[in-house]
């Protein structure tokens, strides 16, 4: 079983989808494990003096002018997190919930948060007993951390509140911990504060969005390929010193995929036969410069996401020479604003996407494709639908584009009288790569059924390998009018797997 270590210096985003989406281990490296113990000593000495600190010795947030006396401390830590967990709504989905917490263990084993080991060992035996808090949709608003889904997080490491076991079902999270011998915490100074104040929520969808993403661009740029082979369009426009004179590297790749997939194609080309075009329309011509622009917006995100990943995410924090020091760096701007920025450029992805699937239905556009790809037009409807709920999709993204980042809704008394709306943002970013995920699966759905129906000329053999493997696993070729949400389903399962990129790559090498 892969094991991932934690140490002080933060971890990297296969670390997070490792912990998160599979079975990964953790254990704490030794090195984090003297920086706790060091960071506590500072904080015990703090607490033992007259002198209040916030979050040692204080109340929080509008309530940090009052000076807490010794023998309340301890209530003040577990009533932080008891208040704290107010979330509302639905579920949040387990890996989630598990990336939030490895997230959380990441900055408390960095040693600026003055947590002591043994909490930061519970937090660890919990994630590697599949126990999974329950927490909810509503309860952030990305300012002072996510407060309300670490909080429920660490309600479980208390032994209260709800979780869900390895098999999936939901109990009090006292039995859970005692089934698989945890001891639940008591919370000292400054931990309360310190396991529910960080960005650890919107930082960990950033990180499983931009895996996601990956695929799909590729997926974007096949389907693309794809939709350009079955309009008998022109593979010219992608050639590389095309793309060398407006050097953005994410065109550049995007139009070396299309290429890789396109090569061997007998079906490109065709545009100055029967009916000559001078060129495709934009959402075939340009599908580089807008799939290239979604990937250099990733390339930012990603460097946000890094630096966030290497971050210690606390407030108070305890410095290298003793200090214990408030600050602002559990506002989550940086990451609220990448989330938005990847919702904008997923949903034109999705836009262009569904402008080809409609030109392939339009016989007026088509060159030659009959009506909606109909077996008989008329008696068959054909894939007309299909391009009404990718339209559909398309919509819901557009309203999902608009940022979440540039909304502020003051809270704490105004305390607190600007946030980030981070988890908002992130929360609608997965919806909007669900969405993509779909939009992508009908284009490739009425492209490979499009290609089907040119006779007489053979496509790229990597788009063959495509319609195989899409057909072996349910994806349905030309034909009669039938119960279509089976075969778009599986279309969808076809792409959200990654199996449309593995087709390609077997034939192509890796793209980029």
């Amino acid at each position: 079983m892969h094991t991932v270590v934690v140490g002080t210096s933060g971890v990297s985003a296969s670390d997070v989808l490792a912990v998160a989406r599979g079975a990964a281990r953790i254990e704490l490296s030794e090195e984090a494990v003297a920086a706790l113990a060091a960071a506590r000593e500072i904080v015990d000495a703090l607490a033992a003096k007259p002198d209040p600190v916030y979050g040692v010795s204080t109340g929080f947030g509008a309530l940090a002018t009052r000076h807490i006396s010794p023998e309340l401390r301890a209530q003040l830590q577990r009533n932080i997190v008891r208040s704290h967990a107010a979330g509302m709504g639905p579920r949040v989905e387990r890996e989630v919930v598990r990336a939030l917490m490895f997230l959380r263990l990441k900055t408390v084993c960095s040693g600026h948060t003055g947590v002591r080991p043994e909490v930061a060992q519970t937090m660890a035996d919990v994630i590697n007993a599949g126990i999974t808090p329950v927490v909810h949709e509503y309860g952030s608003l990305g300012c002072s951390g996510d407060l309300a889904p670490l909080s429920h997080c660490a309600l479980t490491l208390m032994g209260e509140g709800d979780a869900e076991g390895p098999d999936g079902v939901v109990r009090p999270a006292g039995e859970l911990l005692a089934e698989h011998g945890i001891q639940p915490v008591e919370l000292r100074e400054k931990e309360g504060l310190a396991l529910l104040n960080g960005t650890d929520g919107m930082l960990g969808m950033l990180v499983m969005a931009l895996a996601d993403l990956d695929t799909l661009y590729k997926s974007a740029d096949i389907t693309a390929a794809l939709s350009l082979e079955a309009l008998l369009g022109t593979d010219k426009v992608l050639a590389p010193e095309l793309h060398a004179i407006r050097p953005h590297p994410g065109q550049g790749a995007a139009a070396a995929n299309m290429l890789a997939v396109l090569e061997g194609s007998q079906l490109t080309g065709h545009h100055q036969d029967d009916a000559p075009r001078v060129q495709d329309a934009y959402s075939v011509r340009c599908a580089p410069q807008v799939a290239g622009a979604g990937r250099d917006t990733m390339a930012h995100a990603r460097l946000v996401a890094e630096r966030e990943l290497a971050s210690a995410v606390d407030n108070p924090v305890v410095l290298p020479d003793g200090r214990v020091e408030s600050n602002g760096n559990f506002h989550g701007a940086p990451v609220a604003y990448v989330l938005d920025f990847l919702a904008i450029a997923a949903a034109d992805l999705g836009s262009i996407a569904e402008r080809r699937t409609d030109r392939l239905l339009d016989k007026n556009r088509s060159h030659g494709l009959p009506p909606f790809l109909a077996d008989d037009a008329g008696v068959d409807s054909g894939l007309m639908i299909a391009q009404y709920t990718q339209a559909a999709l398309v919509s819901e993204m557009k309203r999902l584009a608009v940022p979440a980042s540039a909304d502020s809704i003051p809270s704490s008394a105004m305390q607190e009288d600007h946030v980030s709306m981070g988890w908002s943002a992130a929360r609608k970013l997965r919806t909007a790569v669900d969405n993509l995920t779909r939009i992508i699966a009908v284009e490739l759905y009425a492209a490979t059924r499009a290609i089907q129906l040119r006779e007489g000329l053979s496509p790229a053999p990597a788009s063959r390998a495509v319609i195989e493997a899409a057909r072996a696993a349910g994806v349905q070729g030309p034909g009669p009018d039938r119960f279509l949400a089976p075969d778009l389903a599986a279309a969808d399962a076809f792409v959200r797997g990654g199996h449309l990129v593995e087709a390609v790559e077997k034939v192509t090498g890796p793209l980029r």
